[in-house]
């Protein structure tokens, strides 16, 4: 039997890595680290220090790292990611059944909480469905969400009103949500934000959050705007890659 664990890991904050994520680490036969290429080495860099510093026993336990397959450009967008999930779940395998063979417990480092905007669990039940024993752990962790709404000090709601958590590809197709007094944009290539009402929306923006370059904006669309877009190029520049979140109201004064 293997025992897949997937642990959230915050944003790569130690501080935000939870006492329950260390001991499934530490509890783990064979940790998989995904290696993303030369423009993501910083994930790739997090994760390692992650177990450098929360492994009780660094040197001896047994780090795999491994290629990611990377998804097609193609414009079938479910279809190419149907093939990268698949893809992915081939490599899982073949580490376990070269690592594992007589079974024993794999532990996956996973950005964020494994349930929130991550393909992992769909990826593990691959696994399952290809007929292999696989029993899967998930041990939650803190998400960009939350961090965003702690370092702009601000509730995720409206009183007594729904959120709306969407993507940037969603946010440009179909608009502001209609039942919605918030929401919150994840995986925007970026800039969805300019297809709405620039003086009607208030944005709180973030990326490289709970890092050290971290960066925060905030204000109406059609103060800020131009700002986020231009930061979030230059930083993009900087570090080889981004990941941004942002959430979005529609408030009768500024905040």
């Amino acid at each position: 039997m293997i025992t897949l664990s997937l642990i959230g890991i915050g944003t790569g904050n130690l501080d935000h890595v939870t006492l329950a994520a260390v001991r499934a680490l530490n509890n783990a036969d064979v940790i998989l680290l995904p290696r993303k290429g030369e423009a993501k080495s910083d994930l790739l860099d997090l994760r390692r220090l992650l177990c450098e510093r929360l492994l009780e026993a660094p040197v001896t336990t047994n780090i795999v790292e491994f290629d990611l397959p990377s998804r097609d450009g193609r414009n079938d967008y479910l279809g190419a990611v149907d093939d990268w999930h698949a893809a992915i779940a081939s490599v899982w395998a073949q580490l376990i059944d070269q690592h594992l063979p007589n079974g024993g417990r794999v532990g996956m480092l996973v950005w964020g909480d494994p349930s929130l905007f991550d393909s992992s669990l769909r990826i593990t039940q691959r696994l399952s469905a290809a007929g292999r024993a696989v029993e899967v752990e998930v041990v939650p962790g803190i998400t960009s969400l939350q961090v965003l709404t702690a370092e702009h000090k601000i509730p995720l709601n409206v009183l007594a009103e729904p959120v709306q958590i969407t993507t940037g590809r969603r946010l440009r197709e179909r608009g502001w949500p209609s039942d919605a007094a918030t929401v919150a944009v994840m995986l925007d290539s970026g800039g969805a934000f300019t297809t709405l009402p620039p003086e009607e929306t208030y944005i709180w923006w973030g990326t490289y959050l709970g890092m050290e370059k971290q960066c925060l904006i905030k204000g109406w669309l059609d103060d800020v705007s131009d700002e986020i877009i231009q930061r979030r190029a230059e930083l993009r520049e900087q570090h080889g890659w981004i990941m941004d979140i942002y959430l979005l109201a529609k408030p009768e004064k500024k905040p």
